[in-house]
């Protein structure tokens, strides 16, 4: 059976955004009432109308305690994606669809609430103490401790086998940057150039610091519910026209190993994920009008160009350099709210809102006419996932 169409996104909500720590004296589960609260009142669902919960990540706000303290009085329903990092955002809104279409849920809060304590730094789970163990036994003793350093190590292969330079990447950051700049949400707003770019300090080689998402504070609710329900609610529906979690094995497994097979490596690791998605959704690459691409690093960007077919394997590098992710006039404007990298890192639950605000007509970047948008979450440890969406 497919989902094609059956389910919408009808509410969004997200809290005030901070630096990292910023709100970690505050309870996630009131940043969740926050958004909660937004999404319902643009949406025109009661609060009594929730009774499925889906999030990502080991969001660790359990349903048992976040329904009462939500003022839900019956939950017919939970899921998590399983696995770590941002992969799993859009299959968070999968699994709400399937349960929809399954008839265990009427209307599911999609949530993730991200509130970092001082004393420790998102990411560095990797570099912490631990037993042996396979899967980084061969790794920690180098040094590779961190998202930042495996992803860079990824770039610079796609820098030798196509040409790609470090300037590609300043194109990314610049062309989100600006996107920033027009919404009074983002952090970050200060104007920068290609050369702000390259004469950034140096991070992880070839990553600079604009090449790095941001750390941050904050949280995002996303409401689905059937089809049928949306046509009596307040806003626009937005359809899920497809949405597929997983990859290869191959490249999510290697990733702290650094021993996916080529071409493999040298991708994004979304190839798995862009056949299933058009197959599902009957389009092809260039039926996409705005792309909202997971962004914590700008060079998986330019990879993920190229898995989803806008270009060719290696072309990556030309697209954005030619103008090509750059509202308004770029052949596909890609993170269009500033991304992870200038507007705010929550695990990719931003990109799902701005794309609901595209397809309304009501983004501060809005893409003339825009009616079919991509999202995407990971490249990460699996399932990393992604979904197709129209007005």
């Amino acid at each position: 059976m497919s989902m094609k169409d059956k389910t919408c996104i009808v509410g969004v909500g997200t809290t005030k955004y901070g630096l990292r720590g910023e709100f970690y004296g505050r309870s996630q589960i009131d940043q969740l009432r926050e958004a909660l609260d937004i999404a319902l009142a643009e949406s025109g669902l009661k609060r009594t109308d929730i009774d499925g919960f889906s999030s990502y990540s080991m969001d660790a706000n359990d349903p048992s305690v976040l329904a009462p303290a939500l003022g839900i009085p019956n939950l017919n329903y939970s899921s998590m994606v399983f696995g770590g990092g941002g992969g799993g955002g859009c299959g968070a809104i999968a699994n709400a669809s399937a349960a929809i279409l399954a008839g265990y849920a009427k209307a599911v809060m999609c949530y993730k609430v991200i509130t970092q304590p001082p004393h420790m730094r998102f990411g560095a789970s990797y570099g912490r103490a631990r037993a042996a163990d396979p899967d980084s036994d061969f790794t920690r003793p180098f040094g590779l401790l961190a998202p930042g350093q495996i992803m860079s190590m990824i770039y610079r292969r796609h820098m030798h086998k196509y040409g790609t330079t470090p300037r590609h990447l300043a194109e990314v950051a610049v062309a989100q940057r600006f996107h920033a700049t027009r919404n009074p949400k983002a952090l970050m707003r200060a104007p920068m150039t290609i050369e702000d770019h390259q004469n950034s300090r140096m991070i992880s080689d070839p990553f600079r610091l604009f090449d790095y998402c941001q750390e941050n504070d904050g949280g995002v609710v996303v409401l689905v519910t059937s089809a049928e329900r949306a046509k009596s609610l307040k806003q626009k529906p937005v359809y899920i026209m497809a949405a597929a979690m997983g990859g290869d094995t191959a490249w999510g497994h290697g990733l702290t190993g650094q021993n996916s097979p080529e071409p493999l490596y040298t991708s994004a690791g979304h190839a798995h994920l862009a056949k299933r998605l058009y197959a599902q959704a009957g389009i092809t690459p260039k039926d996409i009008d705005v792309a909202e691409m997971y962004d914590h690093f700008s060079g998986m960007v330019i990879m993920q160009l190229e898995d989803y077919g806008f270009c060719k394997p290696g072309e990556g590098g030309s697209f954005v350099e030619k103008g090509g992710i750059r509202w308004p006039d770029g052949r596909l404007p890609v993170n269009t709210h500033g991304g992870n990298l200038s507007e705010v890192y929550l695990l990719g639950m931003t990109h799902m809102v701005e794309a609901v605000k595209q397809l309304r007509g009501t983004s501060t970047s809005q893409v003339k006419g825009a009616e079919i948008a991509l999202v995407t979450s990971g490249p990460s440890n699996h399932p990393t996932s992604s979904m197709i969406l129209r007005r």
